[in-house]
């Protein structure tokens, strides 16, 4: 069958033209099968060509636009630059010597961190989780109007708004106009689709805050990013001293959407703020993708001592985890994997969105089959539909295995992003657990060693799941026909969330 032309008729077409379209589909096919599969897993290059066989016209074009999860070539060869100077800078630091005696699999954990991209693990960091989405926002301005040096905002999603970007923004100005050099990034696709983006443009313009778009879609004017490739971090450093990162973008929680406002929907957020060595990490991922999208160095004008950070002591052992398509490894799917399959008594997991690979699939399940308490927490109704099904199709051997699946109830979004495992490790961040963000998206992770910390973020878990409902396998089995068949259709397309 001709795929592409078959719904059009080819009765008028003479049989020479007939007998080269037929080749042309032939070699097409033939050149698929032996291109798509390059350096992808398996499950995403099928997902690829059950596309391009079976929607072609659509599929095809669409493949060749955004088949490749890689930076442009200029990015990467900036990001590897980066992460060479990096290694280079700290490689005489000694991570068995911020580490505890007995945690000689942590170590060799924070040295695989190391290795793909991450920053050394140290201690000497003070950290406050902000599990109250306001409060984060009033640190920023309180923070950002202290500053005296520098302000460096990194944002997927930036909103303009009076009660909680707004005041931000308004900070942010203040700063700039008494000399203090305020940076912002914000992912261009990621916000150019909130409503008011066209003033948020004209409010900068008219600022003396230094602003660039991330990964801009501006074709118009020469400057075209990969749709599917996005910066989805969140970070905010003042003078190099402190920070703020975690879930929450720079947005009211309504996200600006009227059909929220209009439904109750807010989204439920979880933040930290830093003080350590830690803020160092997130500085340099800061000026690493101020340098990938701009071409200046920031290198000269960070506050960073290294080895004042090498000498900070007490408080919590942090290691900061780029990860993206800068990075050939997927470096967040590794940390994550790793440290499941290192769980001895519980693994807690909350995320907006869990579509896994197998790799993933497997940590979680091998460890709740060796009785491992697996614990997870999603949102009832996903802010996205096909995520929704394609993460609600994994639900039946989740179950079977053993995880208990908690349901944050709906309209709500619970979009904190963490995982406690056993009684002294987390890590938090942005980072979803989906193919998206292991393949896709640029993100920042900390992995925190404090026993403090994981009670608190114990605390924050119990809170949400005092408002949750426990999943059943018996009623996840028994769930209507027609939802059942949405889950099968869109984990199909579950490699390329």
């Amino acid at each position: 069958m001709l795929w592409p032309l078959s719904v059009l008729g080819l009765e008028g077409l003479a049989d020479w033209i007939f007998a080269m379209l037929v080749v042309l589909e032939i070699v097409v096919r033939l050149a698929v099968l032996g291109i798509v599969p390059g350096d992808r897993r398996p499950n995403t290059a099928m997902a690829w060509l059950l596309a391009i066989f079976f929607i072609p016209v659509v599929a095809l074009p669409l493949f060749l636009l955004i088949g490749r999860n890689k930076l442009s070539a200029k990015r990467q060869e900036r990001q590897a630059w980066i992460n060479r100077e990096l290694l280079e800078i700290t490689s005489h630091m000694d991570l068995s010597d911020q580490l505890r005696a007995d945690d000689a699999q942590l170590g060799a954990t924070a040295a695989l961190n190391r290795n793909l991209g991450a920053f050394p693990l140290q201690e000497g960091n003070r950290i406050r989780l902000l599990p109250d989405y306001r409060e984060s926002f009033e640190w920023m301005v309180a923070s950002i109007d202290a500053a005296e040096d520098y302000v460096h905002v990194l944002f997927y999603i930036v909103g303009d708004d009076e009660e909680y970007a707004g005041p931000v923004l308004d900070a942010m100005e203040r700063a700039a106009e008494r000399g203090v050099a305020v940076r912002l990034l914000y992912d261009h696709l990621g916000t150019m689709r909130v409503h008011g983006y066209r003033r948020l443009v004209r409010r900068l313009r008219r600022s003396q805050i230094q602003w660039h778009r991330v990964l801009p879609v501006r074709p118009i004017q020469g400057r075209f990013s990969r749709i599917d490739l996005r910066n989805h971090r969140k970070i905010v450093v003042v003078d190099g001293k402190t920070a703020l990162t975690g879930s929450a973008n720079l947005i009211e929680p309504h996200y600006q959407r009227t059909s929220a406002a209009r439904t109750g929907r807010r989204w439920v957020e979880m933040t930290a703020v830093l003080t350590g060595p830690a803020v160092t990490g997130l500085d340099i991922v800061f000026a690493s993708d101020w340098y990938a999208e701009t071409g200046e160095s920031l290198g000269d004008m960070l506050r960073v001592d290294v080895a004042a950070d090498e000498r900070a002591s007490g408080g919590s052992l942090v290691q900061v985890v780029p990860s993206g398509p800068g990075f050939p490894d997927e470096n967040n799917l590794r940390l994550f994997n790793d440290l499941i399959y290192q769980a001895t008594e519980r693994v807690i997991i909350c995320t907006p969105y869990l579509v896994p690979d197998d790799s993933l699939l497997y940590a979680i399940t091998n460890a709740a089959h060796r009785e491992v308490d697996v614990t997870l927490m999603v949102s009832r109704k996903a802010d996205q539909f096909m995520v929704q099904h394609a993460q609600q199709s994994y639900y039946q051997q989740l179950l079977e295995a053993g995880v208990r699946i908690h349901r944050y109830p709906d309209p709500d979004v619970l979009h904190s992003k963490f995982m406690i495992i056993d009684d002294d490790v987390a890590v938090m961040g942005s980072s979803n657990m989906d193919m998206r963000s292991f393949s896709l998206n640029l993100e920042v992770t900390l992995m925190i060693v404090d026993p403090e910390k994981v009670r608190e973020l114990e605390t924050v878990f119990a809170r949400y799941r005092s408002v949750s409902s426990l999943l059943t396998l018996h009623d996840w089995t028994h769930r209507p026909w027609h939802v059942r068949y949405l889950d099968n259709v869109f984990r199909l397309t579950s490699a390329l969330q």
